[in-house]
């Protein structure tokens, strides 16, 4: 496989007692009192507690996790065994991504659904472990992350690094820095930036492929439809990698697909008919897209996936696959997805994906 050059991103866009986060981790994580303001005869202001925008607790099985929460009532739930994302609810507290009923939160088995992170290998296209090793290790919060190139963050983020130990130098001797944020947008958008260092003594560049591999959560796969791949070249995962060309004006579901798509637009819509909801996935640095849904057969074999979940799931991972990235000691990689959720436009009883993609 050939390599590409590391990837300059753009400037990024914007309960229990809480267990203090560092300062660089998140804007509080104390609770204050607010006093609400209503219009002239609505009677008295009400007197609430301010939502904690970062707030770490103890999660499934005692594992650490980090919630984040925006004001307007959205929040995301990120663990640190394998900076695993897992929850993302919108305003509503509607949940918008799959996490399976038979996840198992126990070390070292991958948590399974949410965004588990692919790296430093995607599926068995390499001699690691499925996957890579950073969806099931665990990572820290950062202290002290170098600038990011943006303006205010987000008061609800949290910075995460993962450096190889011992054992993980033995599998693939590569020292490496990789640096996480998750956050989350007043509009309750997530995002995901990802920063990956060559921290190498020896003078030896290393190369690597890279995924969020997003489950998101959908009424009926059957009613499920992804536009932004159309005509696009893929490599059929079910038929030993073979190069294809997509046919028609948008991919629908009717049985297993796992395939990944070359070459694709930064921004990807994800339609679900029955919710009237459109999924908006934004990225930057990850050239492929990867759909994948097991199907009937398949969920049944997984010990962590319910035999009907097909049903309700749908794989659209921002990745870099097809041509690993390479990176000199020094140097540093960026890669982001940023996931937004909208009611879905109608034109003659049709879902309209085309305002989505276009922007409008």
């Amino acid at each position: 496989m050939s390599s590409t050059p590391p990837t300059t991103m753009p400037p990024a866009s914007t309960a229990p007692a809480a267990v203090a986060v560092p300062a660089t981790a998140a804007a509080t994580t104390t609770t204050t009192t607010t006093t609400a303001t209503t219009p002239s005869g609505a009677g008295p202001a009400l007197t609430a507690p301010e939502r904690v925008p970062v707030e770490r607790s103890k999660g499934i099985n005692g594992l650490d996790k980090i919630v984040l929460r925006e004001v307007r009532g959205s929040s995301a739930e990120v663990y640190l065994y394998g900076g695993h994302v897992t929850s993302w609810k919108n305003d509503h507290g509607e949940e918008l991504l799959f996490l399976s009923s038979k996840a198992i939160f126990k070390p070292p088995k991958a948590i399974r659904g949410g965004i588990p992170i692919c790296f430093p290998q995607f599926s068995n296209l390499g001699f690691l472990e499925q996957h890579g090793f950073a969806r099931n290790r665990f990572w820290t919060i950062d202290t002290d992350p170098p600038p990011f190139p943006t303006g205010t963050p987000p008061k609800a983020f949290v910075d995460l690094i993962l450096k190889p130990t011992d054992e993980d130098l033995k599998i693939w001797p590569q020292s490496f820095e990789f640096r996480l944020r998750i956050s989350l947008s007043p509009a309750g958008d997530l995002m995901l930036t990802s920063r990956i260092r060559n921290t190498n003594s020896d003078g030896k560049p290393f190369t690597f492929a890279f995924a969020y591999h997003t489950y998101f959560s959908v009424s009926d796969i059957s009613e499920v439809r992804v536009e932004g791949l159309e005509t696009l070249d893929y490599l059929d995962s079910l038929q030993n990698k073979e190069r294809f060309t997509e046919q028609g004006d948008a991919i629908t579901f009717e049985s297993e697909v796992d395939k990944i798509y070359l070459g694709t637009p930064t921004k990807i819509a994800i339609l679900d008919h029955e919710k009237k909801r459109t999924f908006v996935l934004r990225k930057d640095g990850l050239p492929d897209a990867v759909v994948w849904n097991p199907w009937e057969k398949k969920a049944k074999a997984m010990a962590d996936f319910g035999d009907e979940e097909y049903k309700h799931m749908l794989c659209v991972e921002a990745a870099a696959v097809e041509k690993p990235i390479t990176l000199k000691p020094g140097e540093e990689w960026r890669g982001r997805q940023e996931l937004s959720a909208v009611p879905s436009s109608y034109c003659s009883g049709q879902l309209d994906p085309r305002r989505v993609l276009q922007g409008s």
